[in-house]
């Protein structure tokens, strides 16, 4: 009875394996390309929204909380993100309700991701997984940047020196920002997207510097150990 127990204690590789934070990475990055790519259309918000919805249901899957807890809670997620689709396919869900719930969504992946991320580095120390969930958070953050830019482009236009732009060439301009690669074919035009911008910026780099590299150096260390 003893070895059997003994044989069914998780092991540190088993435990990572149950923290689903590359697929998180994977869904966010394939999240972001979706929404530089494609059109303005009820089909591409409502793939975003799946896209969202998906990266959150696996983040909460992956918490903190008991097993049957993250079940009963990824199952009404689930249910409840299914019924957002088919409404905003059906147009049933304006343009600014779907900003909204999408932006909601989006916010709510790093608030699941850091319980889990904490309980994973807390257990087993600086893992792939954890990098990888570390990086979903700052492909999140370039993203509620976007919507910061899109909510006030709606309500202070223009926005842009170069006037009117669609919601791809506002998460574009958003990873521009955030990463200083600065093209300049997009400009704020007012002191508010200056102040955005200057945010988002400093809010980039900081995470780059401090959350990722101190990850990444622990991870090469720990390799290094092995």
């Amino acid at each position: 009875m003893t070895a059997v127990r003994a044989d069914r204690t998780p092991t540190a590789s088993t435990r990572e394996a149950s923290f689903r934070y590359g697929v998180v990475l994977a869904i966010v990055l394939v999240f972001v390309l979706l929404e530089v790519l494609a059109p303005d259309a009820h089909w591409s918000r409502a793939a975003g929204i799946a896209l969202a919805s998906a990266a959150l249901s696996v983040a909460i899957a992956t918490s903190r909380e008991r097993a049957e807890v993250r079940r009963a809670r990824t199952l009404l997620f689930g249910g409840i993100a299914s019924l957002l689709v088919i409404a905003i396919l059906a147009g049933l869900l304006s343009d600014a309700v779907t900003f909204v719930v999408g932006t909601v969504i989006v916010a709510a992946i790093p608030i699941a991701l850091g319980g889990g991320l904490i309980r994973l580095i807390d257990s087993d120390g600086v893992t792939l997984q954890a990098v990888a969930g570390a990086l979903a958070i700052y492909l999140v953050i370039g993203m509620l940047f976007a919507s910061a830019i899109g909510f006030v482009t709606a309500v202070d236009s223009p926005y842009f020196t170069q006037g009117h732009v669609n919601n791809g060439d506002v998460v574009y301009y958003s990873f521009t920002v955030m990463t200083t690669t600065g093209f300049g074919d997009f400009t704020a035009a007012q002191p508010i997207g200056h102040a955005l911008a200057v945010l988002e910026m400093l809010t980039g780099q900081i995470y780059l510097v401090t959350v990722i590299g101190i990850l990444i150096g622990n991870f090469v260390r720990r390799r290094a150990r092995k």
